[in-house]
């Protein structure tokens, strides 16, 4: 439990007036965001830095965090993404041969509150009733009705996520390309003494694990900034293009969606999380929000083609409409065995294909890696088509 008698006392304030109480363990002062839960058992370094999670603050649901400390090869962004982090108990003393440092240490470098000794259960059971909500946490404060009042105050001023593009806070600025497992600002070209094949990466909030799997396959990744033109990516004559996961609702990030729907059918085109939100709204569809969405690494999919189930790692708010695609040349591949809702798409006459979960993990099973493979299996078919 580290020095429990040095922490500050906390506050989480949410919109509907609800009051938890706990105590820093990490940073100080105020942060705003949509509180939501994560029902992972481990992966908490990789959830920090997930880009999707911009904007919302994250409940832990397994209760011990900590333990096996921070490391530089398990980043999936360059920073913390999350606006704060809710635990339940903190263990300010890790053992693990990978640990550099704590997750205390961690959380102040990048200048982030984290609080334990909360009820993360009773949080998640009040979010799964009443739905994912805008929240405060604020650290150093008396638990009075006046300080109460002022906290839910500035809770009802912040505007949440619905209809804001959260996507420009987290895209890179200018192109780059991934090599040898990191990404290389300098480079914004492709090399030409590469032999795989050729991927523009659209940079929507992107977790360096995708970059990772494509490498793997053999390709090479040259990542884009979200506001990238169709006319610029098709400039570099790419052989397969990627749209990446990222936060906020997709219906706001329109230039994005503009650029999909010109850009489908010219190449092979996947799409993952946020990046299946955009395809479907690009191909004539409609996104709406889930009640507290889907967000762990235990979530069950079915894959309509083969029967087979796959234990996915989701992190989502928002879900394609089914209805909104079912006039359209659209094939269904895959559902929630939860809630049977949308969870992943196949255009019938063009190589587009994209899922709502995330096939490269981090943390969380890798039963969905072969998604990689097909795209590169769809390249494949689609040069070949192109050469005759």
């Amino acid at each position: 439990m580290g020095f429990p008698w040095k922490r500050s006392p906390a506050l989480i304030v949410l919109e509907d007036g609800t009051v938890f109480k706990g105590r820093a363990f990490a940073g100080s002062g105020k942060a705003l965001g949509e509180v939501v839960f994560n029902t992972g058992m481990a992966g908490y370094q990789e959830i920090l830095t997930d880009p999707s999670y911009k904007g919302q603050m994250v409940v832990m649901t397994y209760p011990l965090t900590g333990n096996y400390g921070i490391n530089a090869e398990d980043m999936e962004s360059s920073e913390i993404q999350v606006e704060a982090f809710i635990i339940k108990e903190y263990q300010d003393f890790p053992s693990n041969w990978r640990s550099e440092k704590t997750l205390s240490e961690f959380l102040e470098e990048h200048g982030k509150i984290g609080i334990e000794a909360v009820d993360t259960r009773a949080i998640t059971r009040h979010i799964r009733l009443a739905g994912a909500m805008r929240g405060i946490i604020a650290t150093e404060v008396e638990d009075t009705p006046e300080v109460r009042k002022r906290l839910l105050e500035e809770v009802l001023e912040f505007p949440g996520l619905v209809g804001i593009d959260m996507v420009k806070r987290v895209t890179c600025k200018e192109p780059y390309l991934w090599v040898n497992n990191r990404p290389n600002p300098g480079i914004r070209h492709w090399l030409r003494d590469h032999p795989g094949f050729r991927i523009a990466a659209f940079d929507f909030g992107i977790k360096y694990n995708i970059l990772r799997n494509l490498e793997r396959q053999g390709c090479q990744v040259l990542v884009f900034p979200a506001e990238t033109t169709a006319e610029e990516i098709l400039s570099y004559d790419p052989d397969g293009i990627f749209l990446s996961n990222g936060p906020g609702d997709p219906a706001a990030v329109t230039y994005a969606i503009k650029t999909t729907r010109a850009l489908l059918g010219s190449r092979p085109m996947f799409g993952i999380c946020l990046g299946h939100q955009l395809m479907g709204l690009a191909l004539g569809g409609r996104t709406f929000k889930l009640k507290f969405g889907h967000r762990g690494v235990n979530q069950p999919v079915k894959d309509l083609t083969t029967g087979k189930i796959e234990i996915t790692s989701q992190n989502h708010g928002f879900c394609v409409d089914p209805d909104s695609l079912s006039h359209l040349p659209v094939k269904f591949t895959h559902i929630n065995l939860n809630d049977e809702t949308l969870e992943g798409l196949e255009h019938r006459e063009i190589p587009a294909f994209s899922v709502q979960y995330h096939p490269e993990a981090s943390p969380g099973p890798h039963d969905a890696t072969y998604l990689f493979e097909r795209f590169i299996g769809a390249i494949k078919h689609h040069r070949r088509r192109r050469t005759i």
